[in-house]
């Protein structure tokens, strides 16, 4: 079956991280995405290593499937002119330059635009392409640090910590596969195009969600709980003798189930932990209580029989215990394709199910430059301007 964007072409001048991944969603669904590199040079994540496979640095790999690339020399005016004969059958158009860099390389929105008034053009910053940090550099330390995630992450007494992945990337990158997608939709009904600005910071803003609503209700900025949560108790990791888990109470049904399993039927009437903001109030008498009784059997045990008594829990798993997962693996989001030079690659899979037009990973990534023939002939350029183009190093 057709992908949802399997008629899409998506010409996509990012690289790195947000970009890529938001290209790959849109490649996922069917979309046809040209990735444009520097000749020679490519994207940076090229050469994001170790690890290697076969030369190929795995964090390349992981966010550029489905795709197609062409090297093209965008200082150069004949690049220029590859560009804008691509944008003039393009339907998106992704970049991540620092502000000003896109207008200076004379292929902004405006530019282009006025040769194709139904393209959707999406830009990624760290800031956005207003206010006064517009001109910021920034990378997803820097973004996890300004929006307010890293104050939540971590134990109250250690200093902040970041997520482990770069969360502001990977979120704007989403917010903007939406975004396009809305746009789209916008474009069926009206025949426009229109210009999507995508700021990391503002993405990390819109994932505080709760917690700010919190401060706007209180006026105090909420703290770090480590693996809790500050509005449900007990909603954390609790070590064992064997392994960590996580156990999450949500509501009273589960909390009286949990008391009863852990043989402290007397904690369900005590009126200091009866109800979910009695425990919240309540929660450094009540935590060393519970991580006791934990304390006292395997973790392996407690899931049994947590699972069993239909408790939300789990273990913390290794990366490599999630990706060997049965419920991950029966979800099919670990996929297998064939790269010309690293041989047979796993890589996540798409993390959504489309009855009708479904998600699928139909190429490896490309070697740099790949399908730079393959392209320009795709676009009308005979073999012999295809071969004046590389003598000029426009491609």
């Amino acid at each position: 079956m057709a992908g949802a964007l399997h008629d899409i072409t998506v010409l996509d001048l990012s690289r790195v991280l947000v970009g890529p991944f938001c290209s790959m969603m849109l490649a996922d669904m069917g979309a046809d995405v040209i990735k444009v590199e520097e000749p020679g040079v490519g994207d940076e994540t090229r050469s994001w290593g170790p690890p290697f496979v076969e030369g190929e640095a795995t964090y390349f790999l992981s966010i550029n499937r489905n795709k197609r690339s062409i090297t093209v020399n965008l200082r150069s005016e004949a690049g220029r002119n590859i560009v804008y004969r691509l944008a003039e059958r393009a339907d998106i158009v992704l970049e991540n330059f620092r502000p000003g860099v896109a207008k200076r390389l004379q292929v902004d929105y405006d530019t282009l635009k006025a040769r194709n008034p139904r393209l959707l053009y999406t830009s990624f910053s760290a800031f956005g392409q207003t206010g006064p940090y517009a001109e910021r550099p920034g990378y997803d330390l820097v973004l996890q640090a300004m929006g307010g995630i890293m104050s939540l992450t971590g134990y109250p007494d250690r200093p902040p910590v970041k997520m482990g992945v770069a969360i502001s990337d990977l979120a704007a990158g989403m917010f903007a596969a939406y975004a396009i997608g809305s746009a789209l939709y916008s474009r069926s009904r009206t025949g426009k195009g229109q210009y999507i600005d995508v700021a990391l910071l503002d993405g990390q803003i819109a994932l505080l969600t709760a917690w700010a609503s919190s401060y706007f209700a209180t006026g105090k900025a909420p703290g770090r709980y480590g693996s809790g949560h500050p509005q449900i108790v007990p909603y954390q990791a609790f070590p064992t003798l064997t392994i960590e888990i996580i156990v999450c109470v949500t509501n009273e049904k589960f909390w009286g189930l949990l008391c009863d399993l852990l043989a402290l039927p007397s904690l369900k009437d005590d009126p200091r932990y009866r109800t979910n903001p009695d425990r919240v109030q309540n929660r450094d008498s009540l935590l060393p209580m519970l991580e006791a009784e934990f304390l006292s059997r395997p973790g392996e045990e407690w899931l049994e029989r947590l699972q069993s008594a239909g408790i939300p829990s789990a273990p913390i798993n290794t990366v490599d215990r999630a990706l060997g997962d049965p419920q991950v693996l029966a979800r099919g989001m670990v996929v297998e394709v064939d790269h010309p030079t690293a041989g047979r690659l796993k890589l996540p899979g798409p993390p959504y199910k489309l009855s009708e037009t479904p998600a699928t990973v139909r190429t490896a990534p490309p070697l740099l430059g790949q399908h730079t023939d393959e392209i320009l002939a795709q676009f009308g350029y005979s073999p012999t301007e295809i071969q004046s183009l590389r003598q000029m190093r426009a491609v």
